[in-house]
């Protein structure tokens, strides 16, 4: 027993070394409203308005430049290096988050977006709510810091105990209407260009308002005075589970939705201690919106909401201020950000009732991924070696998941020569001979609601967690099981409402299975072709054929050593690898010879890598020489004689150590592949 409490304490010794107590009593830090004047002076930021502090916080984390198709686009690192320490990163999004960030800006400025409710609007799954989360936790963290403190206010009891202001009002509330102008000549001297000037915005909640009326009865007038014995500042730290300045609302059904919920209620229990209802002490100021001021406030599904509620919203938004029952307007400074769905906005632009709504609502699209690889990284977030214990995932399995959703989510292109999947690798940044980034410019311009319909991420992700489950004998999760998974949920998706949608995703499925298959015929060929020595001497023998071609010269047999014509045969059979036409046969081997003949001109040595499209060439020749020599078919047949297993194991190796696969998984790509060429589907 005495063992076990030594390792306990041990335990809890070593933890207690590390703790850092001096920043624990920075941020509770408390004192007189005379110390919290010079840390206003000092720090003017301190008294920030809630979205000035939202803008900052976002800013604090830093920002970078990227272009996107020649349009230049600011990158926030807290919606990336910030969200991916907690599991939250948002991909793919950047030009809505800008829109939504200048929007903070704007509201910070005070141009007028601060009177708006600001409405993320989108498909479901789009990271809405994701975002939301995101800007709340990072609020809690950024009080925190020495960048953004931000201060409330409490007031002492005849026992000798505190009382915070409910609503956590800013400390410089309690200087009098009439000497504010004096106060904020003082506190803004000396003010530096690139520092906040201090304002005072709003009066005292009706709480604080009859305790400072009480007191200040008390001291016969000297509010000073009163202030120095009666109240005390202390360093607030927002946090959504202790209901300080982080506000979440989630609409219930019309029956029992209440507007108090927002605004407050009356405590009834202490009606009998101070006489009447409308006693400001007798009233409980923990509605959302109460609770929220300060910071932000989270309206889940906002459109969901009552008339009546929406009605609080309005004055909330417009003119900060809310209504809590039995008292006059309550002064509130907080972020107020909804987000909903299509059919739900839709509905708000056909209620007539809901205008003056719609005329203070700011709306930002928060579309699902159109880039695939954002989408990529969508879920290699969830489905990754060390989230998925003891299950192989093949490669291409989430790359090929990616792609379907991300076909889904596009529109058929009015260019006639283009297909979906060729604009989806146009959007994916590769290049295809004749279009240009004008072209994807125009693309885009073409089809403004790109990724606001489509399959949701979250669909893909449940798929992709059954195929892992659904085949628990096997070590290996592979894109056929996947494919199959998507395709069976396609008959119960609650939001595929026709035949025709139905049967539109089930085509692109196909096209992916196909898409799938070039690319692993694709690897097979590339790992059989992988032999250096025999790319090297093929390659040599192309460029003395090609050489001596050129030069109107006889080539030596290397075996005869007799001289010979150049091999015509060989050329064209490299050649026609990379769909070089018989018309263009002597361009291309031109273009070879004066590539080879500058590089020797800079002293340097031709090496078949550095031309892509000549690699690739070489490669294809040599797999259709060595493809025969290894019979992938027998695999189909189960037939396999030692020689060729070995050549079999060789070739597996390489799709182990340059693919990423697996040992079960590449004997399957193998039989796969097989499979293809039984079928007699090579392509050239």
């Amino acid at each position: 027993m005495s063992t076990t409490a030594s390792i306990g304490k041990s335990i809890l010794s070593s933890i207690r070394e590390k703790l850092d107590l001096p920043e624990y009593q920075k941020i509770h830090w408390e004192g007189s409203f005379e110390e919290y004047l010079d840390i206003v002076y000092q720090h003017p930021e301190v008294t920030r308005t809630a979205y000035q502090r939202l803008y900052d916080m976002i800013l604090s984390h830093g920002t970078e430049e990227v272009y996107e198709f020649k349009e230049k686009i600011t990158r926030f690192r807290f919606f990336t290096e910030y969200a991916a320490r907690h599991g939250d990163a948002v991909f793919g999004i950047d030009k809505p988050l800008m829109q939504l960030v200048n929007a903070f800006k704007s509201a910070a400025k005070g141009y007028g977006t601060e009177r708006r409710v600001l409405l993320l609007h989108g498909p479901v799954g789009s990271s809405k709510s994701t975002i939301a989360r995101l800007l709340k936790r990072g609020l809690e963290d950024y009080s925190r810091t020495d960048q953004g403190m931000i201060f409330s206010f409490a007031w002492k009891n005849p026992d000798g105990s505190w009382t915070k202001d409910p609503m956590h009002g800013e400390p410089l509330q309690l200087i009098p209407n009439e000497h504010r102008a004096a106060f904020l000549a003082k506190l803004n001297e000396n003010r530096k260009e690139d520092q906040y000037e201090v304002r005072i915005k709003g009066e005292l909640c009706p709480f604080s308002r009859y305790l400072f009326n009480e007191r200040l009865q008390k001291y016969n007038g000297d509010w000073v005075e009163m202030l120095q014995h009666e109240v005390k500042v202390y360093r607030l730290i927002l946090s959504e589970k202790d209901r300080i300045g982080i506000g979440t609302f989630q609409p219930k059904d019309e029956k029992n939705q209440d507007s108090t919920e927002l605004t407050g209620d009356i405590n009834y229990r202490k009606i009998a201690e101070y006489g009447t209802d409308s006693d400001p002490r007798a009233f409980n100021f923990d509605g959302e919106l109460n609770i929220a001021n300060r910071g932000l406030v989270e309206f889940i599904e906002v459109l969901k909401l009552d008339v009546a509620f929406l009605y609080d919203l309005l004055g909330a938004s417009q003119e900060h201020k809310i209504k809590p029952k039995k008292f006059a307007q309550t002064d509130i400074d907080e972020v107020i950000l909804g987000h909903t769905n299509e059919p739900e906005y839709r509905r708000l632009q056909n209620n007539e009732f809901m205008e003056a709504l719609r005329d203070r609502t700011v709306k930002i699209d928060i579309p699902y991924v159109t880039r695939l690889r954002d989408e990529i990284k969508i879920y290699e977030k969830d489905f990754n070696p060390e989230r998925v214990k003891g299950k192989h995932i093949a490669p291409h399995t989430i790359e090929i998941a990616a792609m379907w959703a991300v076909l889904t989510r596009l529109e058929q292109p009015k260019h006639a020569n283009l297909t979906l999947l060729q604009k989806m690798k146009l959007y994916n940044g590769k290049t295809l001979p004749g279009f240009t980034e004008d072209n994807i410019i125009e693309l885009k311009r073409e089809a403004p609601n790109e990724g606001m319909h489509g399959i949701s991420p979250r669909y893909i992700q449940d798929k992709i967690s059954n195929a892992i489950v659904a085949h628990p004998d096997e070590d290996c999760v592979n894109p056929f099981m996947v494919l199959h998974e998507l395709e069976a949920g396609l008959r119960h998706h609650s939001l595929i409402t026709n035949q025709e949608t139905l049967q539109h995703y089930r085509e692109l499925l196909q096209v992916v299975r196909e898409e799938y298959e070039d690319i692993v015929k694709n690897e097979v060929q590339r790992a059989i072709a992988a032999d250096e020595d025999a790319l090297q001497r093929l390659c040599a023998n192309y460029i003395d054929n090609v050489r001596a071609y050129t030069q109107r010269e006889k080539v030596r047999n290397r075996y005869t050593g007799n001289y010979e014509d150049p091999d015509e045969r060989l050329m064209r059979s490299v050649e026609e690898k990379i769909d070089i036409p018989e018309g263009r046969k002597d361009d291309f081997r031109r273009e070879i010879m004066n590539y080879i003949g500058a590089l020797a001109l800079d002293g340097k040595k031709f090496d078949y890598k550095t031309n892509e499209r000549l690699q690739k060439a070489l490669e294809l020749k040599l797999f259709e020489d060595q493809k025969d020599t290894i019979k992938l078919t027998s695999l189909v047949s189960n037939v396999v004689d030692k020689a060729t297993q070995e050549k079999i194991d060789i070739v597996k190796a390489r799709l182990i150590k340059n693919y990423g696969y697996s040992e079960s998984s590449a004997t399957d790509v193998l039989t796969f592949v097989a499979s293809i060429f039984a079928r007699g589907q090579t392509k050239k």
